[in-house]
């Protein structure tokens, strides 16, 4: 076959970016290594623009047991080497990161197994700003996802249902993990009943928060870790940018690490709207 004819045809093959963000009728599956998926359907409504849900971290990053969770040391760099290279000690939970089933499972899912097909969800957010401007240690309840659906209509199978409690902006102070004198943390979470009604009631996948956790702060027995990730669903912690997005109809793309028998870990996420 001629040069010409190679290059035609394999422009005739190829999938644009515009289609790919469109949910043109070219693309049928999706295709990873080692596996291929059908595409889901949220990719089908077409969006205009993305937006960065991941925090930058860095070891000043606040994190649940109020150690550094990250450290970069450099091996190489630029003016000696020519390149730069560093080495990283990452707790698998800083930043923005997943909770793989596995973290609170004897035998769930680690974040390497975690389906590729669960990692593009429909979005739906569950705004509790209000009430966590009142009360740290507010929760998202039942009749908050009630709410939603009254506004917003049933919960999409595949979906992410993440609170918005306005705590991303207290990120880069002692303020997001809120802690009293006695080192108690306040700030918001799942209730256990939510997590519930989800499991039972929709086809979701995963939960996520803008906090340190699922639970909020003053729990002491991890009731929504351990009711929610044992069912191989995954959650997400320390979301960014909730208040950019609307309350449906985004897509959430989850970049999520895939080390071997990992309970989680730092991930990319964005959304597109």
């Amino acid at each position: 076959m001629c040069d010409i004819c190679v290059m035609n045809a394999v422009k005739d093959r190829m999938l644009s970016r515009r289609s790919f963000f469109k949910g043109g009728a070219a693309l049928a599956a999706g295709a990873v290594v080692g596996q291929t998926v059908a595409a889901p359907p949220a990719l089908a409504a077409g969006h205009g623009g993305v937006v960065d849900m991941t925090h930058v971290y860095d070891g000043d990053f606040p994190t649940y047991f109020g150690q550094p969770g990250f450290s970069a040391d450099q091996a190489f760099n630029f003016e000696e080497s020519g390149f730069n290279l560093f080495n990283l000690s990452i707790n698998e939970h800083t930043g923005t990161h997943i909770d793989a089933p596995l973290h609170f499972s004897a035998d769930g899912q680690s974040v390497d197994e975690i389906p590729v097909s669960n990692l593009v969800c429909p979005l739906c957010v569950i705004d509790i700003a209000a009430k966590a401007a009142d009360d740290a240690d507010a929760q998202v309840t039942p009749e908050d996802l009630k709410a939603w659906m009254n506004a917003n209509g049933e919960i999409p199978d595949g979906a992410c249902i993440a609170m918005h409690s306005g705590w991303g902006g207290k990120s880069g102070g002692d303020g997001f993990r809120n802690a009293d004198g006695e080192g108690k943390m306040h700030f918001p979470g799942f209730h256990v009943e939510a997590a519930q009604m989800l499991i039972e009631e929709t086809g979701a996948v995963a939960i996520a928060v803008d906090t340190l956790s699922l639970d909020h702060g003053p729990s002491a027995d991890f009731a929504t870790h351990y009711a929610w990730l044992p069912t191989n669903r995954y959650g997400i912690e320390n979301l960014a940018n909730l208040d950019k997005v609307p309350a449906s109809g985004a897509t959430l793309v989850v970049g999520a690490p895939a080390h071997r028998g990992g309970s989680g870990g730092p991930a990319r996420i964005f959304a597109m709207v």
